[in-house]
């Protein structure tokens, strides 16, 4: 039993629940697709339509969520990378006296 509760996800070699945003952007677009799709379901009683609404709203919320969320990720990655280089540089320059002309 332990052999199958150790089993995870992977898509193509990947594990999917390292990917960055994939479990966000999956519990949005599938509650929003559920939701727009009983919704609709509710108002109209057309069914094959309402699968539609929610197929589309589905595609919509995960195309739109995963770009907003990899685009941030790829923000944070940049700004982490920028502030370790400058921490670098202060290392190096501490205590001596060109961190004393920069500091003026």
């Amino acid at each position: 039993m332990d052999g199958e509760a150790n089993k995870e996800a992977s898509l193509m070699g990947r594990n999917l629940s390292e990917v960055p945003c994939f479990r966000e952007t999956f519990l949005y677009s599938i509650t929003s697709g559920l939701g727009s799709g009983l919704l609709n379901f509710m108002l109209t009683s057309r069914v094959q339509r309402s699968v539609q609404v929610g197929l589309g709203v589905y595609t919509c919320v995960t195309l739109g969520y995963w770009s907003y969320c990899r685009y941030n990720f790829s923000q944070q990655k940049f700004n982490v990378g920028q502030l370790q280089v400058a921490m670098q540089k202060q290392a190096l320059l501490e205590g001596t006296e060109m961190e004393k002309k920069i500091k003026g």
